[in-house]
């Protein structure tokens, strides 16, 4: 039976209020349940005829669907509902899961299922601003005990006392097995099965709101995984011309290229609507090819804002980039793509370079301390320079930016996953460094990241897995990984990323029933939620805007010292006075360049006793030296200008 659906939509969700820009609204794509059946709408444009089988519960059947305009395809059938599950008969010959797929319980291959979402209201939550977002970056498999959202839900309060105000969970579209990082998803609209579904999904949001944490999901446009990659049996949803270094480029900008794009800006809607997100953060959006004149990414900027108008609460944007292009933070109107940040590997590579020593790969383009202040004083630190691992010019310039576009972090899945070992820093460095690595992160200008147990120093690694189905893909994957460790001078064995001990040493030890932090984990975690709670309370540490602003001074004198101040001229403001390097240091007074115009200063944090080390002999009476042991960190507060 035939009918127009009943679903709540805005009409040309995409499009801002008053706009011309953005694609025309082409309609709800999927299963989209009501009271009394289904709506079922696919695009496959290369099919000449689409049958329904609904293949269970009950008897199965067959159904046919009416072709609309522009390839698109629908039925309704009443009766069906949540839990109905079904494929697609391909001109009467093959069998397909539905590519807008909500929900598969049997894996990449199987039957598509039915889903739609409890009738519990959302909980009334406000949100985050930008600039009040402490990012905590999550490996549902890793980080739960039980590898499922459910198992997140005994950490919450954990992380809310921590001082994190954002989840950031890794791609959770349904991707082959159990095991994957995410980036191998191959449904977009489906959420991973193993993990508990949609409904684990709702239910993680709603307790995380309940909590005051805003919760980010972390998508994939550049590319989809090769495994269950059924898309292009339906249509021409991948570029006929380029590819990315993950497989093949998605088409946003050649011929029917505008049904794609809805697609996916439909994925993006039905995700933000039907879960409450507060957040998106879009991986490698350089490896997005799109040459038109209305960029996709636009697209998705114009209908955050338009959901965020609706709903009354924001819908935050964050990109990962390694491009250094300051048009991604920039508004549509001025020819920028309208996001509101975008992470800063320079900060990361800058302060990597500066603790390890390492200079393989992209760590080469580095300098050992210059480069960390100019990522702290500027956001980038490739602003059109040439960069020796690029071969080319890179970047932008970024110091007029709001410190808000920029997302700091010092580990984050990539750059630990893709070690050879998964090493964290804690294994890397001396325990004492892991505390001034935590306050150069969550004292910065820009929006802190942390990536899962780094509040505590896990020392636990986080490596790369897989749960593959083929085993040419499995031995494909294997080669790959170390044909990619060769760029960074690594040799030797790789942990075998298709073997379940590889997920399973990449567990946490918080989540592990049977294991408990050690005595200085437990005062760094102490130590960075202190951190966390003087971001949140002192106005001296607001990203200021822009970067580049007196208000975020940075200076080193040499010698592994690194200062920073943080606030307006005239009122208090924060400085942070770091040793940061593995030898002692002295300081002949003043401290500070003199240009800081520094007032009375008083101790507001010693990483000292914090540690159980002796308490600092700093004096605001009497600077005439000072001596910072190896890593030592003072947090000062001017009482008076």
């Amino acid at each position: 039976m035939e009918r127009e659906e009943t679903t709540d939509r805005e009409k040309d969700f995409s499009r801002p209020p008053g706009s011309q820009a953005g694609p025309r609204d082409l309609g709800p794509l999927g299963a989209v349940p009501d009271v009394s059946g289904t709506l079922f709408r696919v695009w496959a444009p290369r099919v000449r005829t689409l049958d329904l089988i609904v293949e269970g519960p009950g008897t199965p059947s067959r159904h046919r669907l009416e072709r609309e305009e522009n390839g698109y395809f629908r039925t309704f059938l009443e009766g069906a509902l949540p839990g109905t599950t079904y494929r697609y008969l391909i001109d009467g010959e093959i069998l397909r899961p539905d590519p807008a797929s909500r929900l598969q319980r049997e894996g990449v291959h199987g039957p598509s299922t039915v889903w739609g979402p409890p009738e519990a209201p959302p909980h009334p939550f406000p949100g985050h601003s930008l600039a009040d977002l402490l990012f905590y970056e999550l490996h549902v498999g890793t980080f739960s005990p039980s590898s499922s959202f459910e198992g997140i839900l005994p950490s919450l309060d954990h992380l809310a006392r921590t001082g994190v105000t954002a989840i950031e969970l890794m791609p959770v579209a349904q991707f082959p097995g159990v095991r994957n990082w995410g980036y191998d998803g191959v449904f977009p609209y489906a959420v991973q099965w193993s993990y508990g579904g949609p409904d684990g999904l709702f239910r993680l949001v709603r307790e995380a709101h309940r909590r005051g944490l805003s919760v980010f999901l972390d998508v994939v446009f550049n590319h989809l995984g090769p495994e269950g990659n059924y898309l292009s049996s339906f249509g021409p949803y991948f570029s006929e011309t380029t590819r990315t270094p993950w497989g093949e480029a998605l088409n946003f900008d050649g011929p029917e290229s505008d049904h794609v794009r809805h697609f996916f800006l439909e994925n993006l809607r039905t995700l933000a609507v039907l879960f409450d997100l507060d957040g998106f953060r879009l991986d490698a959006i350089h490896a997005i090819r799109d040459q038109s004149p209305h960029p996709f990414l636009a697209d998705v900027s114009h209908l955050a804002k338009n959901i965020a108008s609706r709903r009354g609460r924001i819908l935050h944007l964050v990109a990962e980039s390694n491009a250094n292009d300051r048009r991604t933070v920039l508004p549509v109107s001025r020819g920028g793509l309208g996001f509101d940040a975008q992470w800063s590997d320079d900060f990361h590579h800058a302060l990597h370079v500066h603790f390890t020593g390492e200079r393989d790969g992209y760590y080469q383009d580095f300098s050992e301390t210059e480069d960390l202040v100019l990522a702290l004083s500027k956001g980038f630190v490739y602003q059109g320079q040439p960069s020796p691992s690029f071969r080319c010019r890179r970047g932008s310039p970024s110091e007029d930016l709001p410190a808000r576009s920029f997302v700091f972090f010092a580990q984050n899945h990539d750059q630990t996953g893709n070690r050879r070992n998964g090493d964290r820093l804690s294994t890397l460095l001396p325990p004492e460094a892991l505390p001034l690595v935590a306050a150069l992160v969550l004292l910065s200008p820009g929006l802190p990241l942390l990536f899962m147990g780094e509040e505590y120093g896990e020392t636990r690694p986080f490596l790369y897995f897989t749960d593959h189905g083929d085993a040419d893909l499995v031995q494909a994957v294997r080669e790959g990984r170390k044909k990619e460790f060769s760029a960074f001078g690594w040799s030797g064995e790789v942990p075998d990323p298709q073997s379940p001990e590889t997920f399973d040493r990449s567990r946490l030890t918080l989540t592990d029933p049977g294991a408990s932090l050690s005595p200085f984990q437990q005062s760094l975690l102490g130590w960075t939620s202190r951190l966390a709670e003087i971001r949140r309370t002192s106005p001296a540490l607001l990203p200021p805007d822009p970067i580049g602003t007196p208000q975020n001074r940075v200076f080193s004198p040499g010698d592994g010292l690194l200062f920073l101040m943080r606030g307006e001229v005239n009122k208090p403001r924060i400085l942070l006075l770091a040793n940061a390097s593995r030898e002692p240091r002295t300081l002949p007074a003043p401290f500070f360049p003199t240009d800081w115009k520094v007032g009375v200063l008083s101790l507001l944090l010693d990483s000292g006793p914090f540690f159980g080390g002796k308490a600092s002999t700093f004096s605001p009476a009497d600077q005439t030296e000072l001596l910072l042991e190896p890593y030592r960190i003072l947090l000062l507060t001017e009482t008076s200008p």
